[in-house]
Formats: structure tokens, sequence, C-alpha cells
């Protein structure tokens, strides 16, 4: 449940189209919703804006499914990110009208009527090779999913730092930038300098032995000389999308 879903909730109890009793029922499981194996929190919305998302990833396809449920069931926009292909097909036989996004690892279900798409804020999402798509389009998608325009500059690393020049113009109509780069991580310090809004990094565990696994480009977005760049752990698209969505709605304020 979010803002505007609570305050249609308390007007139609004002107006008497329910009772007391029944508005008090729809927020039972306020603030969250005790099923055994999670406590799914439906007051989040309320809280940031936001609604909770699944973590599928270690979980059992049953477990994603049923908290997948009860999500969809409180009429909320649902999203469940790193699912396994077991997961999607329980949470598929479980709710109806749910889009799997293959690449970006994604499974959602939108309910809540979206804002015209010319108020949404806008976000950019770059990687630095097809490698960092998996990523890139975790992030992506979220970002999506919450309401953001997000235009996708993909494969435009430093190797061809001509690539990036082409899509300047496109990269300063973003509120916040999101840079998904492997192997040295140098990208984001190169769009940092273009652009003057927040740069979120990603570093990806994309790259030869001493990459170690994204620590490499972790290091090097760290201590990255651009002063607008932040980063996020390796290979969390996901967490760069929350933030820059947060940072993109804040913007447009």
């Amino acid at each position: 449940m979010d803002k505007s879903a609570l305050l249609a909730l308390l007007a139609s109890v004002e107006r008497g189209e329910i009772t007391p009793a029944a508005g008090a029922e729809r927020l039972t499981n306020l603030p969250f919703e005790d099923i055994g194996h999670a406590r799914i929190d439906h007051h989040r919305s309320l809280r940031i804006g936001l609604p909770e998302v699944i973590y599928a990833e270690g979980k059992t396809p049953g477990q994603v499914a049923d908290i997948f449920s009860r999500m969809a069931e409180a009429g909320s926009d649902v999203l469940a990110t790193r699912v396994s292909t077991e997961a999607v097909t329980a949470i598929q036989l479980a709710v109806p009208g749910t889009v799997h996004y293959e690449i970006a690892r994604i499974v959602a279900l939108r309910q809540a009527l979206p804002l015209n798409e010319d108020e949404w804020p806008c976000i950019a999402v770059l990687c630095a090779g097809t490698s960092d798509l998996p990523i890139a389009e975790e992030a992506a998608v979220t970002a999506e999913h919450f309401g953001v325009r997000v235009l996708r500059l993909y494969d435009v690393g430093v190797a061809g730092v001509h690539r990036l020049l082409a899509v300047r113009e496109q990269l300063v109509q973003a509120d916040a930038v999101i840079v998904c780069a492997g192997m040295e991580g140098a990208l984001p310090s190169v769009v940092g300098g273009l652009v003057g809004v927040p740069v979120i990094a990603v570093p990806t565990s994309v790259g030869y032995g001493a990459s170690f696994g994204g620590v490499t480009a972790l290091l090097g977005m760290l201590n990255s000389c651009s002063p607008n760049v932040s980063v996020v752990n390796i290979d969390n698209g996901f967490g760069a999308a929350y933030t820059a969505t947060l940072i993109a709605r804040a913007k447009r304020r």
C-alpha cells in the first residue's frame, strides 16, 4: 500500500462507502505480514515511496512465489530480482499477468496506474560493453518499474571513447546516470566529467584474472577523480536503480 492508496481508503471510510471495521481489516497487514519464512514489509511504500522488492537468489521457488503472491494480493506492484528459471515458473503459475525480463533476471507485476510518462523523471543507464548487459538491464528494468524513463546507452566503453561522445546530447537529459563497467572500471570517471548530475557507478564482475571478479573495477571507481561519482557494490544494478530513482524524483519536485 502506498500513500495514494491509503488516502483513497480513508476517503472511502469518510464517505461511508466502506465501514470503519472493513477499513481496519484492510490495514491489518500494516506494517508487515508474517508468513513464516518471511515478513513482508507492506509499509515500505508509505515510508519511502518505493515498495519492497523480492531478492529471489537463495530462496526456494516456492518461497519466492509465496512472497510474490502475498504482495500481489495486497494490490501493490511487485518486483523480484535474481530469479531462477524454476522460480519464474513458480511465480507465473501462482500470479497471472507477470512479465519475465530474461536478461535482467527479473519478474514484475504492474498493478497501480502509472503516471503520464511525460511526467516521469529520467535516468540514463550506460554500460561499457555487451558483457555488462545483465547488470545494466537489471538497473534499467528496476527503474522503469518504479516509474522512471530510462535512456539505454550501451557498449560505450573507454576503449572507443568516441562511442560515448556520440551520445553526449542524450546524457544531458538525465536527472541521474548509472554506469556499469567491468575490467578496470574507468567509464564512470569519464562520464562524471561530462555531466552535471550524480553518477552511480556499478562495478561488474566482468574481466580477466586480474579483475578479481569485479574488485579491480570497484577499487578504481572508489578512487574516481570525478567528485560526482558514487559507487554501489559489485553487480548491484538493482541498488543503483533504487538510489537513482530517489535522486531523479527529488530533482523533479
